[in-house]
């Protein structure tokens, strides 16, 4: 069937709140995979911080310039919400109420709109007034406490793991559901409470199954997949890199250690009581060779073992290449859109928006009021709302 359209969510309309993080990169989601999404940026900018032409979570999107503070930035963004399928908001709990954008008003002018809110600790409980960020989140809810090696703090894993992981994919997913619901006959609008703390606690369901069976110690560079094991980590390579191991199959780490040439040589690998030697003889001899050269050792095999690239060096991966996983864009090598569908593949379409570059477009092609008047940027802005 020949490929069409610009994404399955051709023609869903969503209004994004200007804000940074976990809010953003789900309404990049969501354009990426068709969305009509318009960006309501607010004067002076998010917080960012960043030259808006290479913030690429603003990619394929549109936006205009509204101050929320103003006499009608909240009407104007209320005629946004009745012309949409979704409003999608990061600010803590009670400030969109207080600018008069928040659900029961959006939802008055539009009883299907699903009102996606994006927080790290949700929209209740002790800490729901609180600031935060990534750490903090996945500190509470466990998921930090698994990562790094045992007798040394937790290693952090950038903010992957609590804002995008366990934040704008949660949301994405509830906006989703909550939309299929509210375009059957009996729908109707909703709000998604899309909590961080929410979206990686459940991230660490299958953990918490091993561990209640009594296959999870409930502590650091312990365990299968923690860095406990030795056939099932990193290992440093002769110049200083890495090469990646997840040999965790028994026919796999057979075929890793006779690539690695000391197959004869090591411990049995279910002697648990040996894994400190069986991991030091691994990675005694990984340290004889460059990553290029165990790279060439082990290629077109199955011993599950891969370089460790750096972010500049993975778009130049032969598997990453071939399957477009990376594309470049208006000067901007970038991730792709994913996932891939047969039928309405997603793109990137536009360049990261430019703040306000596009209310006549907008207010054209949603049918607004076309405003004479522009507003304009202020270098400062409080970040009360944030």
């Amino acid at each position: 069937m020949a490929a069409a359209g610009n994404g399955p969510l051709t023609g869903v309309r969503v209004v994004e709140l200007a804000g940074i993080g976990p809010g953003p990169f789900a309404a990049m989601t969501l354009a990426d995979l068709g969305a009509d999404v318009v960006r309501v940026d607010r004067p002076g900018g998010a917080g960012l911080g960043i030259d808006p032409a290479y913030d690429l979570t603003n990619r394929n999107k549109r936006s205009v310039l509204i101050d929320l503070k103003t006499e009608d930035g909240a009407a104007r963004v209320l005629d946004l919400a009745e012309r949409a399928d979704v409003l999608i908001e990061g600010y803590r709990p009670g400030v969109a109420e207080r600018l008069g954008v928040g659900p029961r008003e959006c939802l008055d002018r539009n009883p299907r709109l699903v009102y996606g809110r994006m927080t790290g600790w949700g929209q209740d409980g002790p800490l729901a007034e609180r600031a935060g960020h990534d750490i903090g989140y996945i500190a509470v809810t466990g998921a930090l406490s698994m990562i790094g090696t045992a007798g040394e703090p937790p290693a952090l894993p950038a903010n992957l793991l609590g804002d995008y992981a366990g934040g704008s994919l949660y949301l994405v997913i509830g906006v989703l559901a909550a939309l299929q619901h509210a375009r059957t006959p009996d729908g109707a609008g909703q709000v998604v409470d899309a909590a961080i703390v929410d979206g990686t606690a459940h991230l660490t369901t299958m953990i918490h199954a091993m561990m209640g069976a009594g296959g999870w110690q409930d502590r650091r560079g312990a365990n299968l997949l923690d860095g406990g094991s030795p056939f099932y980590g990193s290992y440093e390579t002769a110049d200083g890199e890495y090469m990646a191991v997840g040999a965790l199959e028994q026919r796999f780490y057979n075929e890793f250690v006779e690539l690695l040439g000391i197959a004869e040589e090591l411990p049995p690998r279910k002697d648990f009581g040996r894994w400190d030697e069986l991991r030091e003889a691994v990675a005694a001899r990984f340290r004889t060779k460059t990553r290029q050269e165990w790279t060439a050792v082990f290629e077109g095999s199955d011993a599950c073992v891969a370089p460790v690239l750096s972010l500049r060096e993975a778009p130049a991966h032969p598997h990453l290449a071939a399957r477009g996983t990376f594309t470049d864009h208006a000067g901007l090598t970038q991730p792709a859109p994913a996932p891939r569908f047969s039928v309405t593949p997603g793109s990137v379409r536009r360049p990261p928006a430019r703040p306000g570059a596009d209310t006549a477009e907008v207010a054209r092609d949603w049918d607004l009021p076309v405003r004479a008047k522009a507003e304009h940027a202020e270098p400062e802005r409080a970040k009360e709302d944030s």
